[in-house]
């Protein structure tokens, strides 16, 4: 079995690594990222929307987004199987599975990954790590195309500036 997944055991060729001091601490992170009316005021980066969530918190349950964009198109925005639920510190999830760990079929861009929230706790704040690992070089290549560490990082200061106010 492998080590936990950290920032410091990824593989550059396969995954996505974005890493940040955060100025709120876990249990605000965690509630902006399990609770379905936290998660949508912050998840997609502006203009867009995220117009519906669903999450069951738990090994085997569903994590699902639905985004809208500027133009009003809806657009599956995440969708899959948490595999692990450590309460602010570590949430992990996968696309390549969907609820009760069924098989997912292809659907987001056809990009299957697998997403580490790390959250540890630094003073105030919180060390915030994302990990989105996957299967080949050409899934990671597509999904960094597509605006990984801009999308996340704008994400990421929407839920900062909106766990200030929860």
């Amino acid at each position: 079995m492998s080590a936990p997944k950290t920032a410091k055991n990824t593989d550059p060729k396969l995954d996505l690594v974005l890493e940040r001091f955060v100025d709120v601490p876990p249990r605000l992170v965690w509630r902006a990222w399990t609770e379905p009316e936290h998660l949508m005021p912050w998840f997609c980066p502006r203009p867009w929307q995220t117009v519906e969530c669903r999450i069951d918190l738990r090994p085997g349950g569903e994590f699902f987004t639905q985004m809208r964009s500027p133009e009003g198109e809806d657009m599956e925005g995440g969708s899959g199987c948490y595999l692990e639920v450590v309460p602010e510190r570590r949430l992990v999830w996968t696309s390549a599975l969907g609820p009760g760990y069924r098989p997912a079929v292809a659907r987001v861009h056809d990009l299957f990954f697998t997403a580490f929230i790390l959250m540890e706790p630094q003073g105030q704040g919180t060390k915030y790590t994302a990990i989105a690992v996957h299967p080949d070089e050409e899934s990671m290549k597509r999904h960094e195309e597509m605006g990984f560490h801009d999308g996340w990082g704008t994400a990421l200061d929407q839920l900062v500036e909106y766990a200030k106010t929860i």
